[in-house]
């Protein structure tokens, strides 16, 4: 059923346009991207099936294309609607990321990476490099590896880097496990590229732990 074949007082749409966004329901604001339901189930319907399969609209939007294609009902548009939905909510982050200090908004370098990494099944280690201020200059994936270790080549972290013309950096990499606390590897691994970087001039300032649910910065620790 079609959001136009819903009673009035169910239309997201006009809900929306009456009342604002906020006083929308995550599964309506969903619904009113899918538009559309499948036999047996209207719009809204599908769209909350959605959100309690993916544990809410995080996991919703940290989900895969493949993760989409296994959803019966999210035909080839509406998962294209949903995953360029994801990616304009990175590049709305990263804009902002770009344009004053990084840590000037720590909430949005914590969504900004749990975006990028939260919802991955194997471990990444990943790099925001910034220029002299601060700001944003690019965000990279630079390894890969299994749900317990990554292998990470400081040589490769330093030429990154020069490249980029970073000042400085932040380091990242996600805990699949759940458990956002740094381990004595990570503890090592940050020293070993906080040396390396210095070599070059190039500050770390952070080291991010990130999970599904949390980002924990190891600076604040007192492990950088």
């Amino acid at each position: 059923m079609p959001l136009k074949g819903l009673p009035a007082d169910a239309r997201p749409r006009e809900k929306l346009l009456q009342r604002g966004p906020a006083a929308l329901s995550d599964a309506e604001l969903l619904a009113l991207l899918l538009r559309t339901g499948i036999p047996g189930k209207n719009v809204v319907q599908l769209a909350q099936e959605l959100v309690d399969r993916f544990g809410g609209v995080a996991g919703l939007l940290h989900s895969s294309a493949s993760d989409l294609q296994r959803i019966k009902g999210l035909g080839p548009a509406k998962r294209a609607e949903l995953l360029a939905v994801v990616e304009l909510a990175r590049r709305t982050l990263a804009q902002g990321l770009s344009e004053r200090p990084l840590f000037d908004s720590p909430q949005a370098v914590a969504q900004y990476l749990q975006l990028h990494l939260g919802h991955k099944p194997h471990e990444v280690f990943a790099l925001l490099y910034l220029d002299s201020q601060h700001r944003l200059l690019a965000f990279e994936e630079l390894f890969r590896g299994t749900l317990t270790q990554t292998s990470v080549y400081p040589r490769e972290v330093v030429l990154r880097a020069l490249h980029h013309h970073a000042a400085a950096v932040v380091l990242a990499h996600n805990h699949p496990s759940g458990v956002s606390e740094p381990s004595r590897a990570d503890q090592s691994l940050t020293a070993t590229l906080k040396a390396a970087l210095a070599l070059v001039d190039v500050r770390v300032l952070d080291h991010f732990v990130v999970t599904a649910d949390s980002c924990r910065s190891m600076a604040e620790m007192g492990l950088v």
